[in-house]
């Protein structure tokens, strides 16, 4: 931590550097700004109790928004929309090989596809934008009518479609990734929420009474420091496979023959199976919270309520490591990897060039990833290990938040110290 606030004290004293934070906190004052304004039309009280019924999901995108969301504010449907366009572009890219050829075409490829991006974002926030209007049409003032639709719907979309330009300024001009940051704005602004209504259940008594809640609250923030602790030492953590390159000569110089390595990262899918498991076992509760709003009996009060129920945490760990192995197979090409090191002279110490090596970095890869995927599982049914032994609801430093917390920060710190040693400066690697 010591090294991190030595890093930005020390990008203070370069005028670059300087220029760049200014620019990241400016921009980012924006976006905390616009998440105050109102969207004409709405209620936003009706809203709120609306979308209380909606489960993790819409929690989630709250939290990720900074409370814009239930509050019904311009920014409501944050940055969600481009989220999903990456993710889906990124799948096509895999699946056809026209897209995975222009990705590969260097800087205009990815030009390209990042504009093709850009005009599926709109389409995703339209469209989520009129769901919004037509399940929640109860929070609309006047009722839903063809200028109150295109009021809501208009208002919602462009309100996303500012953010993404909003992020892209963040990259170019800023430090770190402009839609990251976005997000990591959103999530450090829920904290104190999520701090008060902590204190509030202690006044309540549902966390105990007098010294018992008062150990409550320091275990509880003690677990959250510990899961920051494990956060960052699982994304830091790597396997390293020692590499080889054969000596070459050509000519009167010699070629080659330097020892390196190849990390295999343990959490390398990231965040991105968390959303996918999350978005496909909320949509269940959220379909019947909207389509039968006032009967909670029966199956359909069951499933409104499934997120309680034990045999919704076992479907969700078990839907986030299958997606871990998923998204991180779409990543890691093992049988790519060898090949491109046997055409470089390159293998591992004992293992035979091309398929051997392709199968052992197979071997390796799923080994770590198990490990990887077991985690995530667990740090995202955190929430209701929680509630299971403390009765708290709400809790705001859920397992996907601190994550995106932790990858965000260490993120910018590499890149900000990055720019430090371009200018010769070693700020707090001395």
């Amino acid at each position: 931590m010591s090294g991190m606030l030595d890093t930005l004290k020390n990008s203070w004293k370069i005028p670059d550097l300087k220029r760049k934070l200014l620019i990241t906190i400016g921009l980012l004052l924006i976006f905390r700004l616009g998440s105050r304004i109102p969207v004409p039309g709405l209620d936003p009280t009706y809203f709120a109790s609306l979308i209380e019924k909606g489960g993790q999901l819409f929690n989630f995108l709250d939290v990720v928004g900074g409370g814009s969301f239930k509050s019904a504010t311009i920014f409501a449907m944050s940055i969600t929309p481009y989220i999903n366009a990456s993710i889906i572009m990124q799948l096509l890219t895999i699946a056809i090989p026209k897209l995975e050829q222009l990705s590969k075409e260097g800087e205009e490829g990815r030009k390209k596809i990042g504009q093709w991006i850009r005009y599926a974002t709109v389409i995703l926030a339209f469209v989520q934008a009129t769901a919004i209007a037509v399940s929640l049409r109860g929070a609309i003032i006047s009722g839903l009518n063809v200028m109150t639709f295109i009021t809501v719907t208009f208002t919602l979309t462009a309100g996303t479609a500012f953010l993404m330009w909003l992020g892209e300024q963040i990259t170019e001009y800023g430090i770190g990734n402009g839609i990251s940051m976005l997000i990591f704005a959103g999530i450090v602004s829920a904290g104190p929420k999520g701090l008060n209504y902590l204190i509030m259940n202690y006044q309540a008594g549902k966390l105990g009474n007098d010294f018992v809640g008062i150990l409550s609250i320091i275990g509880i923030l003690l677990v959250f420091v510990a899961i920051i602790a494990c956060v960052v030492f699982v994304n830091q953590a790597e396997r390293r496979i020692p590499v080889q390159y054969a000596k070459r000569v050509v000519g009167r110089k010699v070629y080659g023959g330097q020892s390196t390595h190849l990390p295999i990262k343990v959490n390398w899918a990231g965040v991105i199976p968390i959303i996918f498991a999350m978005s496909i076992m909320s949509l269940p509760s959220t379909l019947f919270a909207f389509a039968a709003p006032s009967t909670n009996t029966g199956f359909i009060g069951f499933m409104k309520n499934w997120q309680s129920h034990w045999t919704y945490s076992i479907l969700y760990a078990l839907l986030i490591i299958g997606f871990t192995f998923f998204y991180t197979y779409v990543q890691f090409n093992p049988i790519e990897l060898a090949n491109n090191m046997k055409k470089n002279g390159g293998f591992i110490p004992g293992i035979r060039p091309g398929k051997p090596t392709s199968d052992y970095i197979q071997k390796v890869l799923n080994r770590i990833t198990w490990f990887g995927a077991l985690f995530l599982a667990l740090i995202s049914i955190f929430p209701y290990i929680i509630v299971w032994i403390t009765g708290v609801q709400g809790v705001w430093f859920a397992g996907t938040s601190v994550l995106i917390l932790v990858g965000v920060a260490l993120d910018t710190v590499r890149q900000i110290e990055s720019q430090m040693l371009m200018r010769h400066y070693k700020g707090f690697l001395e």
